[in-house]
């Protein structure tokens, strides 16, 4: 496996760290949010529309007895000689509270029915959501250290591989070259001017010059 890394940009590893953080962080607002509103589906199925439906077939029931009971004293009452009266109000009063109260016994067994369903999958859901939740937990925080990790390598990498100029000796080092430039041009002038002969034994060396 090659040891060397092929980096061109640390503002990416940057941006990186930082994607990784915000969507540990979002994601894990959003679990929270599943598991709530999951919570308050189940509740209101298994709690409150069993507590509904339970309190409905009372009353149903209530409305049945009650029918019942003016049936009876419509044809106990309502009596004429021989005739027998027909109540038809009453009967249908009958039929529709017997309706209401075989609807209401339908939706509390479908809730009975379909709570231990409900509670299973929501229970299964659970589970899937604290295996999600571990790898927003446990290794979005391990790919977070790794990338800062690499970062801090890279940063002493370059740090260490970057050249620094030595002002150990405050400039000396430019000044002593600058020295050694110019002390050979001024031996060389020293020396043209000491050979050069001056003006006056010029001349008078020069034979049949005038006096």
């Amino acid at each position: 496996m090659s040891t060397q890394a092929d980096v061109k940009s640390l503002d990416t590893l940057s941006f990186v760290k930082a994607a990784l953080a915000s969507y540990a962080h979002e994601t894990g607002q959003a679990i929270a949010e599943v598991e709530l509103e999951g919570r308050r589906a189940v509740d209101y199925i298994t709690v409150d529309m069993a507590a509904h439906w339970k309190a409905e077939v009372r009353r149903c029931n209530d409305l049945v007895n009650h029918a019942i009971k003016d049936l009876e004293h419509c044809k106990a009452f309502k009596k004429v000689g021989d005739n027998t009266p027909s109540c038809v109000e009453e009967k249908k009063n009958l039929e529709k509270a017997r309706a209401k109260l075989a609807n209401a016994e339908r939706k509390a067994e479908a809730v009975r029915r379909w709570t231990p369903v409900v509670l299973q999958q929501f229970r299964e859901t659970c589970v899937r959501l604290v295996h999600f939740r571990e790898v927003i937990d446990v290794d979005c925080p391990k790919a977070i250290g790794r990338v800062e990790r690499m970062l801090k390598s890279l940063d002493a990498y370059r740090e260490m591989s970057s050249p620094r100029p030595s002002t150990a000796d405050g400039g000396g080092g430019t000044a002593s070259v600058t020295r050694q430039t110019n002390e050979p041009a001024a031996a060389d002038k020293s020396a043209a001017a000491q050979a050069q002969p001056s003006g006056d034994a010029a001349s008078a060396s020069v034979p049949g010059s005038p006096t």
